[in-house]
């Protein structure tokens, strides 16, 4: 779609004071999906040559804000050798876009849009990622993931302030994962993601909550709960307020498959956990 309100468009290594009517631009993919009346300049972050994909010294990995869908997936499938790394391909799928939106999408895009049915953030949630965030005076701050999407569309971002990069803890890429998404519809968005992970070092299991709500809910326990307690701790901690409400599916709706689908990812770590003793 033809944006005819820019008047700009300046590359984001030239450092210049942000203004009124400034937007970043990562591949554009959300940008250019809709009229943005409100823009009048675009700053271009492609040409800042950040590496997609970082694993540092400690295990950990850092995903550049401008990695694209198609590089991630390709890291998950052929480079990551993790017990984790199928979870990376299991969530780009969850996107059900054409290539051409794989290969131009970016990760810090999908976060910063903060829609409920982001995959990228239902992902980085899941494996506790904090986010590394830029302002125009050159400060860093770090928030998780969790923290960082507060509603639908809503996150933790100030004015002028750049998500540089999301960093995923070595520890939860040795985590056993399992996954479970919903939709109205056989080619629909998502109307529920959750995802489980069990760390096999200490035997705590992690419940992830996206889609199906307003934003991600990530539900720690020290031992694997039973069914009751890991639905309480979803019912006493997710509002009725804060089960999404779209054309993509009724709260009642989301709100029942979130639960479902929470027991079905606890039921199959547990039988990992199980498996293993034996």
């Amino acid at each position: 779609m033809d944006l005819n309100t820019i008047a700009d468009v300046r590359d984001a290594r030239r450092r210049e004071a942000w203004r009124p009517g400034d937007a970043w631009l990562g591949g554009g993919t959300y940008l250019f999906s809709e009229p943005q009346p409100h823009l009048r300049r675009l700053v271009d972050l492609s040409r800042m040559g950040w590496e997609p994909l970082t694993r540092h010294e400690d295990g950990s990995l850092e995903i550049a804000a401008t990695c694209t869908v198609a590089q991630l997936s390709r890291f998950g499938r052929r480079s990551l050798d993790a017990p984790a790394a199928p979870l990376f391909e299991q969530c780009c799928r969850a996107f059900l876009a054409s290539f051409k939106i794989w290969n131009m999408a970016t990760i810090g895009g999908n976060l910063c849009n903060g829609l409920p049915a982001g995959p990228m953030i239902s992902l980085t949630a899941a494996l506790d990622g904090t986010c590394l965030l830029q302002a125009q005076d050159g400060s860093l701050r770090e928030v998780k993931v969790v923290d960082f999407i507060t509603g639908a569309g809503v996150k933790d971002l100030a004015e002028g302030e750049l998500l540089r990069s999301v960093t995923l803890p070595a520890r939860a890429l040795e985590c056993r994962t399992a996954f479970r998404q919903a939709s109205l519809y056989g080619l629909g968005r998502s109307g529920a993601l959750v995802i489980g992970t069990l760390d096999p070092v200490d035997g705590s299991l992690a419940v992830t909550v996206s889609a199906a709500t307003v934003r991600p809910f990530r539900f720690w326990f020290p031992l694997p709960p039973d069914r009751a307690r890991l639905r309480l701790a979803i019912d006493e901690a997710v509002r009725p307020d804060e089960w999404f409400d779209d054309i993509h599916g009724l709260p009642a709706w989301r709100r029942h498959m979130g639960l479902r689908l929470a027991e079905e990812v606890r039921r199959e770590l547990i039988t990992l956990t199980e498996e293993g003793v034996r």
